[in-house]
């Protein structure tokens, strides 16, 4: 979980991720930044998300975004 905060903090470095319960809806992340988070996670893990699984839900915390991870077939 800590390799995820320090992604997020690397892209918005400006929010305090640990602080919030869904990054989606208290502004934290735009789409921009949630497609920037993709292709970090994609290089850091080695896994390739599927355009299907681009959806908010995915990436409101970090939670979300480690289960991402793991359903590609990285655990984390």
């Amino acid at each position: 979980m800590e390799d995820i905060y320090k992604i997020l903090s690397e892209i918005r470095p400006e929010h305090d991720f640990t602080a919030s319960e869904d990054f989606i809806e208290d502004g934290l992340l735009d789409s921009f930044d949630i497609i920037t988070l993709i292709d970090m996670l994609q290089e850091k893990y080695g896994i390739v998300v599927d355009g299907l699984d681009i959806v908010p839900e995915n990436f409101c915390s970090a939670n979300a975004i480690a289960e991402l991870v793991r359903k590609n077939g990285k655990d984390i």
